[in-house]
């Protein structure tokens, strides 16, 4: 069954980071189940077990894919006009919805360690069980006190999504690693020709 992702809120968002990727990250069925697998919510033998019934039902896997990157555009398109505070799209609501209502009906409580938590069932042959944990995700953030936290990469050329913990919510980058120091040289590569064209205006 699917896996908990380490942090629910999240892992919609970094479902939609593979938006706009080139090459596409989601060129075949199995890489979603990669995906899946590295974002924690699928495990080693469930991931064995989804590709082995992929290569049965190769037309319903094809079809499995193509929802996924609907699902992937919705997703993307919600919280980005979140994170430019605009309404989200009709149809990326949509969309995200008609994922939910089938992964809602998967959902089950189960006990846990101090009380009770949301597990999934009936993951068997349904190749898209992958979608339910970032669907629910999606619903979580929406709903939760973490939306206003929503950010979209200030980077001309990222669209990354992320949740901006900065005290004082003024995070601007995906990652200041990359992103960030990427706009930093930008900027002092400006300013430096700017100084440069004045001297020469000067001379």
């Amino acid at each position: 069954m699917p896996e908990k992702h380490q942090d629910l809120t999240s892992l919609c968002l970094d479902f939609a980071n593979a938006v706009g990727e080139r090459p596409e990250r989601f060129r075949h069925y199995g890489d979603l189940l990669a995906w899946a697998a590295e974002a924690g919510v699928l495990n080693p033998l469930d991931r064995l077990h989804l590709q082995t019934v992929a290569e049965r039902q190769p037309e319903q896997a094809a079809w499995v894919l193509a929802r996924a990157l609907a699902l992937r555009e919705a997703v993307y398109t919600v919280f980005s006009a979140v994170a430019a505070g605009r309404p989200a799209p009709a149809e990326g609501l949509e969309r995200l919805n008609d994922v939910l209502a089938e992964a809602l009906c998967h959902q089950r409580l189960e006990p846990a360690e101090g009380g009770y938590t949301w597990g999934w069932e009936g993951l068997g042959d349904a190749l898209d069980s992958p979608l339910w944990p970032v669907a629910r995700s999606a619903a979580e953030l929406l709903t939760s006190d973490r939306l206003p936290r929503v950010r979209e990469c200030d980077s001309p050329t990222c669209n990354w999504l992320f949740l901006d913990y900065s005290k004082n919510h003024s995070r601007r980058w995906c990652s200041m690693s990359s992103c960030g120091n990427r706009a930093k040289a930008r900027r002092h590569y400006q300013r430096l020709r700017g100084e440069g064209v004045s001297d020469a205006d000067g001379r």
